[in-house]
């Protein structure tokens, strides 16, 4: 895990930084792969997704600590205060919206992942032109509102994968780790706890009191968050699957489009979400 230094926010003078009067405000950055962001929080709600590549998004307080895989088509919002990590995973055109407090949804408080639609990327786009003058006052109102309507409209998704804090059982620790590196190499928690030195009760009430869950349903977390890299990297649907403890494609597939609302293989080598006549 990242570690928890901070850096400053913005101030209320730096350009991005939103306000009553410019309430959304658009930060549109390339980053290569391997760039890291040390855990640093915002007074302001923040919206971070890419047109093209894949980060991860690790929340690291207030709530339990869980990390995010982006890929294009989705974003995380990061509530007000929360203290997070950004880590470039695939060359990526990161966007961030950072809202202001006096916009946020009542429901801003969560960090969640939710669905980018092609109308939002491209208010987005309306709201920062790249190369061109910034939208007047009555436009850039306009779009604010727009903006501030999709991402109330949007899709939530069941994303993320909950990490365990530093002060958890250092078995559970452990496990954790070793599953979002290989999740294929055991596809059930008998087979994990061989490895752990812990019995498999143990660690099936370890799992449970810390996140409120079984093992199945955090390992598929941690399967579509190793999963969404490979396939960013053009890795064919049946080496992902391989790779992730499936026997078979077709299962990984059905597990894959219920969580993601897309099948595998939209994912693969997909480098922009909405295809060239949206770029």
């Amino acid at each position: 895990m990242a570690r928890t230094s901070q850096v400053a926010p913005l101030g209320d003078t730096d350009p991005f930084a939103p306000n009553p009067a410019h309430p959304v405000r658009v930060r549109a950055r390339n980053m290569p792969a391997d760039t890291h962001f040390e855990p640093h929080r915002h007074a302001w709600g923040q919206l971070a997704y890419c047109a093209s590549g894949v980060i991860q998004v690790s929340v690291v307080a207030p709530v339990a600590p869980t990390a995010y895989i982006v890929p294009p088509s989705r974003a995380v919002w990061i509530a007000p205060g929360a203290l997070h990590a950004i880590a470039v995973l695939e060359a990526a055109a990161f966007r961030t919206l950072y809202i202001d407090p006096s916009v946020v949804p009542a429901d801003g408080a969560v960090c969640r992942v939710m669905a980018v639609t092609p109308l939002l990327r491209e208010l987005v786009s309306a709201l920062d032109p790249v190369g061109g003058p910034p939208p007047g006052p009555a436009r850039e109102a306009a779009l604010t509102t727009l903006v501030l309507d999709e991402i109330g409209q949007a899709e939530v998704l069941a994303l993320g994968v909950p990490l365990p804090g530093p002060d958890s059982d250092k078995r559970l620790r452990a496990l954790c780790q070793a599953v979002l590196e290989a999740p294929g190499r055991h596809a059930t928690l008998h087979g994990w706890a061989t490895d752990s030195g812990a019995s498999e009760r143990t660690l099936a009430r370890l799992f449970q009191a810390q996140f409120g869950m079984g093992f199945a349903p955090w390992r598929k977390q941690a399967v579509l968050a190793h999963a969404l890299p490979r396939l960013a990297r053009g890795e064919s649907v049946g080496a992902v699957a391989a790779a992730s403890g499936y026997a078979s494609e077709s299962a990984f597939s059905a597990m894959f489009k219920a969580a993601m609302g897309q099948p595998p293989s939209w994912f693969i080598g997909r480098n922009d979400a909405f295809g060239p006549s949206s770029a």
